[in-house]
């Protein structure tokens, strides 16, 4: 089983190379593309620095449960 905080730091990464890099370009090929992840991965590890988690386990338990209601909500109102 993959370790969960493991994939959320992925995606942390994917969501902030797409913000900062691949979501405000234009790209005329997949080579431009790759090219510019690329020279955005250089610039990031020129100075990389770790990810802070800066919820508290309060927060991120009360998202949680908001989640778990929700979830709830659709299984009973979608019925077999």
């Amino acid at each position: 089983m993959t370790d969960p905080s493991w994939i959320n730091q992925i995606e942390t990464w994917f969501g902030i190379i797409t913000r900062q890099s691949i979501r405000c370009g234009t790209f005329t090929s997949v080579g431009v593309l790759v090219k510019k992840i690329r020279d955005y991965i250089d610039h990031w590890n020129a100075s990389p620095t770790p990810f802070a988690w800066t919820a508290t386990a309060g927060e991120i338990l009360a998202k949680v449960q908001l989640v778990q209601i929700g979830i709830r909500k659709l299984v009973d109102n979608n019925p077999q």
